[in-house]
């Protein structure tokens, strides 16, 4: 299994009039930790898309179990539990600095030809760097 930590500083415009965080902003700090997971690993999303490949969201599913607030350092735990064919599923726990689970979510993303829509494999370069984390 796969697994990268980010921190994220909740900004004043990430919350709403209760100041807690918008319900709709964890696709955002989702979408942070998997970049950044991803450049962890020396593979850089910008680049996936240069050689004709996106990853568009198929499945998202988020669970709120305590509110994050402005200027919250928050922990994102990321992780990838299966090796990633033509989908990869990704695994969220969001933590604030008391070490409070906030927030947990799971979202499917596909491997796309960007010229055609049509899904492909994982590109070998990507599944080179994560495939060690995978035992047979």
């Amino acid at each position: 299994m796969f697994q990268h930590e980010v921190k994220l500083r909740v900004r004043y415009a990430d919350t709403d009039q209760m100041g807690f965080v918008y319900y709709g902003n964890y696709a955002a700090f989702y979408e942070v930790a998997r970049v950044e997971s991803f450049r962890n690993l020396g593979f850089y999303y910008k680049n996936l898309e240069s050689s004709g490949v996106g990853m568009p969201v198929l499945h998202m599913q988020s669970s709120y179990h305590a509110p994050a607030r402005y200027d919250d350092l928050l922990k994102i735990i990321i992780s990838i539990p299966e090796m990633p064919r033509a989908r990869i599923r990704y695994e969220y726990e969001i933590h604030n600095e008391e070490a409070q689970l906030l927030n947990t979510g799971e979202t499917t993303l596909a491997f796309i030809n960007l010229s055609n829509g049509k899904p492909v494999k994982i590109p070998e370069n990507l599944k080179a760097l994560i495939s060690t984390y995978f035992k047979k």
